[in-house]
C-alpha cells in the first residue's frame, strides 16, 4: 500500500502545517506565533483570533502562489490571489477561506457519475480524525506500507506527515539516506522503519506524478520490486 501527502492526524498535521509554512518562509514570525497561540489544534471550531491570523496569512503573507507545489508558478496569476482548496479543511484553514470554484454538489457528482458506490460524499462529512490506530492494525496485519510526501506541498506538507508518524513510534530499521533518481540526483529522502516505509520526493508538490513524474516512478516501480530506494 502506498500512500502519498495524505492527511494523517488532524491535531499533528495542522501544527506541521503551519510549521512548513514558517519554515518556508510564506508565514511571518509574528503570524506563526499568533497561530500557534490562538488556535486549538483539536478542534474544527477556530476562535476569532485564530480565524483572524490565518485569514491575514492568506491575503497579507501567502501572495499569489500554489500551495500545492509552492515552487511552481500559479496558473491564476490574472486574479493575484492564491487557490485555496477544500481539502485545507481538512488540515487547518478555516471554511471561511476556501476556494469556491468547486460545485457544491462535486462530491454527489462523484457518487452518481465517476464512482458509484463509493459513497465519497458520505466520506467526506464523516472522515477520521486520525489514521494512526488505522496504520497500526494494518502493519500488526503485516500489510507493506509505504507513506511519501512530495516536499513543496504546503496543504498537506512533509513536515505535517513526520510529525504525525513519529507518533506511531516505530522502529527505525535502515536511518535516513538520500535516494537517487538517475544522473547522480538525489530524488528525495526516506527512512525504513519496522513494519513502514518514509519516502520525499524532492521538488514535487501535492501531486508527486504530476510536478516529478521520473521521480514518482522510481518510486513506485521500486515499491513493486520490494526493495528499498537506491542510494547511488
Amino acid at each position: 500500500m502506498q500512500v502519498g501527502n495524505a492527511v494523517t492526524d488532524r491535531y499533528h498535521d495542522r501544527i506541521g502545517t503551519v510549521t512548513y509554512w514558517w519554515s518556508h518562509s510564506i508565514i511571518s514570525d509574528q503570524t506563526y506565533k499568533s497561530i500557534m497561540k490562538n488556535c486549538n489544534f483539536n478542534s474544527d471550531e477556530y476562535s476569532e483570533k485564530c480565524e483572524d491570523a490565518l485569514y491575514y496569512a492568506q491575503d497579507h503573507e501567502f501572495g499569489n502562489i500554489d500551495p500545492y507545489s509552492i515552487y511552481t508558478p500559479s496558473c491564476n496569476a490574472s486574479t493575484g490571489k492564491p487557490l485555496l482548496s477544500p481539502t485545507l479543511k481538512n488540515t487547518l484553514i478555516s471554511p471561511r477561506f476556501l476556494d469556491t470554484t468547486l460545485p457544491e454538489n462535486y462530491a454527489e457528482y462523484l457518487d452518481t457519475k465517476i464512482l458509484p458506490g463509493f459513497h465519497i460524499n458520505d466520506g467526506l462529512q464523516d472522515s477520521e480524525a486520525s489514521m494512526l490506530p488505522t496504520y497500526k492494525k494494518l502493519i500488526a496485519a503485516g500489510l507493506r506500507i509505504w507513506v511519501f510526501s512530495g516536499d513543496t506541498d504546503a496543504v498537506v506538507p512533509v513536515t505535517a506527515t513526520r510529525l504525525s508518524l513519529s507518533h506511531l513510534n516505530l522502529k527505525i530499521k535502515v536511518p535516513w539516506y538520500p535516494w537517487y533518481s538517475g544522473a547522480g540526483q538525489v530524488g528525495g529522502w526516506t527512512e525504513v522503519y519496522d513494519g513502514l516505509t518514509f519516502a520525499t520526493v524532492r521538488g514535487a508538490g501535492h501531486e508527486v506524478p504530476l510536478i516529478q513524474p521520473r521521480r514518482g516512478f522510481i518510486l513506485f516501480r521500486t515499491f513493486l520490486s520490494g526493495n528499498d530506494l537506491p542510494k547511488s
